[in-house]
């Protein structure tokens, strides 16, 4: 398999994108590159006494829409381009679901597996009094990503209203809801990709209830177990997997006794009447639905001749290589891409800023609707795109996504 630098993935597919609209130089020159880079060398006393340093980052790629938005992560192989390359798609996402953002990635060189909870807080913080200047509700509004979470946010939006001597709750996003968060946000993620599921089973006359596989057991791989069954009718999933292993039932399992399995032991493995099976042998299975919610490049072009489903419903960031996309798309296999699939989080962590901003929360229902319709509409402006230009679905979505933004920078005079 070939080895990829995630940002240059990302500005051929604007360069591919930017083709097929006829984009000026000048234009395809801004869109390639990030508005503004933050580096910050952070020093945080540990636990033992010690002071250590750490590498920090962010990046904040596109303003012409709105604030930046996107997550932070906290990760030892954390490198700049990953961080610009996510980046740059959260710009294309915010804009192919069409809500009033740019896009933003964040990253701590660390290894919070190896960190106690006061020395994640207190690096925590420090992030937050080294970007604090530079982000807000009307400037840029991290979330959660790898290995952060709500309570994270809680740390980070304290520290910033620390600081600012306000407060401020729509600084920050995915927060506890007794701090301003908001109700629908834990499974936005799976539900946003399994209504995209729904659109695309209707399009291409797919049976929804039928056989399907998630490739990662996180939260978003559980919810999306449990929203197919509620969301299609039905389903029967067959595999899942997690980073210890891989596990397989012909008959279906039962997925709430799988996510409490999960829940409880740390693993599906050893859940009842399972077999083991390999990793990559869950990518490959006869199924109508496959979930990739775990790795970077899981689906490549090394398996991508070996692929089944019917539709690859992409939940994790990147988990299709560009020559595997090419490979699906000509075998005819749908993949609903990350920056369209993923997106109801994002739309989420918006409504949650308007209730911030506004000091008036909604109930779930409310939230889930929205959601609902801004992923059907999305998806069936991606899936225009696609029969307009003739292109795979990743490359229909970069289209709507860089149209819009491109247009947003004609309109202020960027460009």
């Amino acid at each position: 398999m070939k080895s990829y630098n995630s940002f240059l993935v990302a500005q051929q597919q604007i360069l591919d994108a930017a083709k097929l609209l006829n984009l000026d130089e000048a234009t395809v020159d801004l869109l390639k590159l990030p508005q503004r880079e933050f580096n910050f060398t952070l020093h945080v006393k540990m636990d033992s006494g010690k002071t250590q340093i750490f590498q920090a980052y962010r990046i904040q790629y596109n303003f012409a829409r709105g604030p930046a938005k996107g997550g932070i992560r906290f990760h030892p192989d954390e490198t700049v381009d990953t961080i610009r390359a996510l980046a740059c798609w959260m710009t294309w996402k915010t804009a192919v679901v069409d809500i009033p953002l740019g896009g933003a990635k964040g990253g701590i060189c660390c290894n919070p597996k190896s960190m106690a909870m006061r020395e994640l807080e207190n690096l925590s913080r420090e992030y937050v009094r080294a970007i604090a200047p530079f982000i807000g509700v009307d400037k840029d509004i991290p979330a959660p990503d790898v290995y952060t979470n709500p309570q994270t946010m809680a740390w980070m939006m304290d520290e910033y209203e620390t600081i600012v001597y306000h407060h401020h709750p729509g600084a920050f996003t995915d927060k506890p809801i007794q701090i301003g968060g908001t109700e629908g946000r834990r499974d936005a993620t799976a539900r946003g990709g399994v209504i995209t599921v729904r659109e695309a089973c209707k399009k291409l006359n797919i049976d929804p209830t039928g056989r399907f596989a998630i490739q990662g057991f996180g939260n978003a791989g559980q919810r999306a177990a449990l929203l197919h069954q509620e969301i299609l009718g039905g389903g029967k999933l067959i595999a899942v997997s997690d980073s210890r292993g891989a596990i397989f039932n012909e008959a279906g399992f039962d997925v709430k006794e799988l996510v409490m399995h999960k829940l409880k032991t740390g693993s599906v493995l050893n859940f009842p009447a399972a077999k083991v099976i390999p990793h990559d042998e869950l990518l490959e299975l006869d199924v109508e639905v496959l979930y990739p919610a775990a790795l970077e490049n899981a689906i490549s072009d090394k398996n991508a001749n070996n692929i089944k489903a019917k539709i690859v419903c992409e939940l994790a960031n990147g988990p299709t290589t560009p020559d595997a996309d090419l490979i699906l798309s000509q075998r005819g296999i749908h993949v609903i891409p990350d920056i369209l699939a993923s997106a109801g989080g994002v739309t989420v962590s918006y409504l949650e800023m308007v209730q911030d901003k506004y000091s008036f929360f909604w109930d779930e229902n409310i939230i889930h609707k929205t959601v609902d319709q801004k992923l059907t509409k999305a998806y069936h402006r991606v899936h225009e795109a696609v029969k307009e230009k003739n292109v795979h679905p990743r490359l229909g979505a970069m289209v709507v996504g860089v149209a819009r933004v491109a247009e947003a920078c004609k309109l202020r005079g960027w460009v």
